[in-house]
């Protein structure tokens, strides 16, 4: 497919080598970042322009790569007629681009993207479509680039399910960060908990994670829980998140 990318940020850039590794071409790369722009479509062969009034209208499809908030004023005078189009956002309506064309939806990948991964992850794609066509050629372009699962999935699917990564993604990176802090005030090495983590995420891919939580919360070892808190006085936060986690769990049981 000849397909237009608009945006040059994590989502745009790794989507961009995906549909160009599936044999997809990219015709323009279309943002107010000119720099990053060009920067895209120098690695694609292709061109860019940083304004929106000349977008290359060959396109089959075009892709709408930007912030959540962004998606209003980059739309705001785009006018594609006939064109399939579509934003990636997983908590905005796709209504939102009604007014840019008839076939308009959601091409959504569930995962965290950055500019500099050193190769091409795997990407479950939901997407959403306000017509057959539409929903068939993002079909189509998702299952391109994902050997994962690619999923309609409308408005209120699509938020529910941008809750659960939210707190499986950034909740426990946040945790690590935390964790990290900790660690480098405590002239531990974080390194050393990397295998942990690893098997922890390798087994619930086979497990429930209600079935494999471990720790003295859930072993009700009230006097263990004591001696980690009075070892956290001096992190607040990490101690506030370190008794509400563990009380949770404690009535999880």
């Amino acid at each position: 497919m000849d397909i237009v990318i608009i945006g040059s940020g994590n989502v745009a850039a790794v989507l961009g080598r995906k549909f160009r590794a599936a044999g997809h071409t990219i015709l323009q790369v279309v943002s107010r970042n000119a720099s990053a722009a060009s920067k895209l479509a120098y690695e694609w062969s292709t061109e860019s322009t940083n304004y929106p009034s000349i977008i290359n209208r060959n396109a089959e499809v075009y892709i709408i790569a930007v912030s959540d908030d962004a998606i209003d004023d980059v739309i705001s005078d785009m006018k594609l007629p006939g064109k399939v189009v579509a934003h990636t956002a997983a908590s905005v309506s796709k209504d939102i681009l009604k007014s840019v064309s008839e076939h308009y939806g959601v091409f959504y990948p569930l995962q965290s993207l950055r500019k500099e991964m050193p190769g091409l992850p795997e990407i479950p794609i939901f997407v959403d479509g306000a017509d057959e066509k539409t929903k068939k050629i993002l079909e189509a372009l998702a299952h391109s680039i994902s050997d994962d699962e690619v999923e309609l999935s409308d408005d209120d699917e699509r938020m529910k399910l941008h809750v659960a990564a939210v707190v499986v993604s950034n909740f426990t990176n946040y945790l690590y960060t935390l964790a990290e802090e900790y660690c480098r005030k405590e002239n531990i090495d974080f390194k050393l908990l990397l295998p942990l983590i690893e098997e922890v995420a390798q087994r619930i891919k086979n497990i429930s994670p209600s079935q494999t939580q471990t720790g003295p919360a859930i072993r009700n070892d009230l006097e263990t829980i004591e001696k980690h808190l009075a070892l956290l006085d001096k992190y607040p936060e990490l101690k506030k998140v370190y008794e509400f986690l563990s009380l949770s769990i404690a009535k999880s049981k």
